[in-house]
């Protein structure tokens, strides 16, 4: 062992005739503990929400979008996705219609986005109709009914109260008509809004309207709701609904057009310049987005809140440094005599430098050591057995996820190391200064 640890980790041993130094280096110990385990938790509980959030929204939502940006919607789509879906790293694609739309059910009414999809193709991009929580997504995969259902006088609301009142073959026909009509999935909030639930008639009318003698009025659909599904996303559970593309194609008179493609690829930091190629190979009048784009304010929130975390926190860790400074200092000024006898028998002032650098980096070794050792403890306990439970109605997730990483792990020490070695420059360079002759001379 070099000699200036020798006599470091015998200085930290040693009992001490001021008790009062030893609790201040067992304190900057416990603080610099305290500090690394807590960094490691809050970006282990930062890491485990964002990774929960893309996650969730991946399943969501497509890695890539390709829409058109000229005309009413994309024409020869069915060629375009069989042309693209055959690009480098393009798993599956699906055509989409997104359209705004207004959702009643007797006085309650709510906008929403009605999205018009294919199942057999949405299940490959998205897990959205995995999500059904109520009900069934098997009716979107209906043949579609030959033409456009009537639309009766009845408001939905009306026509569900005199169905108690009508005779059993009025009732049976009602039900009949009623399951002829074209299917819709709900999400959760807005069924809750309107007080709507399986089986329930819902009116869904487009604000593009259609011509008629009398002039332009709104063009509107009566839909079953056939399912609701819980994505734990509460702008989707709100405001989105899901029909058949045809039905989609019909409220909006689009004919067989789709305003949107979407794409799964196989690397989703790859999507940006996926998309861009994709693009380019579309044509001109094209447009593509991709997740990241999509969700760039969301990201940008967690990762300065993760900044955040990390300052604040990170302040038990220059308190901590403190008290490390402020024990090296006393230890100083308690060993001036043992320095001076160590000087006056050779030792270098090198030497007693590299002495409390040593001392101090002990500390901070120890304590980064075990503070690593109860944060990554904790946190597998907190992931694996679910200690911090929450609100699902709130969070969509029943408890704190926690997700750590050895990066993180190693940014954390390398803070709190280089804290502890910066907290020991004073009082080592004071050290070093002593003189051998003024120390010893009242001796």
């Amino acid at each position: 062992m070099r000699f200036e640890l020798f006599v470091a980790t015998r200085y930290l041993r040693a009992k001490r005739r001021q008790a009062f130094i030893g609790v201040i280096t067992g304190i900057s110990i416990a603080g610099v503990a305290a500090g690394v385990a807590s960094l490691i938790v809050a970006l282990a509980i930062n890491n485990g929400f964002r990774q929960d959030l893309r996650d969730r929204l991946l399943g969501s939502t497509a890695h890539i979008s390709l829409m058109r940006i000229q005309g009413d919607g994309i024409k020869d789509w069915r060629a375009l996705l069989d042309k693209l879906s055959r690009e480098p790293h393009v798993t599956a694609a699906a055509p989409a219609i997104y359209e705004q739309v207004l959702i009643s059910r007797g006085p309650r009414a709510r906008g929403a986005v009605l999205k018009g999809m294919l199942p057999q193709y949405e299940r490959k991009v998205s897990d959205l109709l995995k999500s059904v929580s109520a009900g069934s997504a098997q009716a979107l995969e209906e043949n579609p009914p030959s033409s456009s259902p009537v639309i009766p006088n009845l408001a939905p609301d009306q026509a569900t109260k005199n169905r108690e009142s009508e005779p059993p073959d009025a009732l049976n026909a009602v039900q009949q008509r009623i399951a002829a009509m074209p299917p819709i999935i709900l999400g959760k909030d807005m069924a809750d809004e309107l007080g709507a639930a399986v089986g329930s008639v819902v009116l869904v009318t487009s604000p593009q309207g259609e011509l008629t003698p009398f002039g332009m009025v709104p063009k509107y659909i009566r839909f079953r709701v056939a399912g609701i599904f819980n994505s734990g996303f509460y702008d989707y559970d709100t405001s989105w609904a899901f029909t058949r593309l045809t039905d989609a194609q019909s409220l909006f008179g689009l004919g067989d057009l789709i305003s949107v493609i979407e794409f799964k690829v196989d690397d989703i930091y790859k999507a940006k310049e996926i998309a861009a190629r994709m693009e380019q190979d579309a044509g001109p009048g094209f447009m593509a987005t991709n997740w990241m784009e999509q969700n760039k304010a969301l990201f940008h929130a967690l990762r300065l809140e993760r900044l955040v975390t990390f300052i604040t926190i990170g302040l038990i860790v220059f308190v901590a440094a403190l008290n490390i400074l402020i024990s090296l200092t006393m230890m100083v000024m308690e060993k001036t005599k043992d320095i001076a006898v160590l000087m006056s028998m050779g030792t270098r002032k090198s030497q007693v430098r590299r002495l409390f650098l040593a001392q101090g980096m002990l500390i901070g070794l120890v304590g980064t050591g075990v503070g690593m050792i109860l944060g990554y403890a904790l946190t597998w306990a907190g992931g694996h057995y679910h200690l911090i439970s929450l609100s699902p109605e709130v969070y969509s997730i029943d408890y704190v996820p926690f997700a750590p990483r050895p990066l993180d792990g190693l940014l954390v020490a390398a803070v709190a190391i280089g804290v502890s070695f910066v907290a020991t420059l004073y009082p080592s360079w004071s050290a070093a200064r002593i003189l051998p002759a003024e120390a010893l001379r009242y001796e």
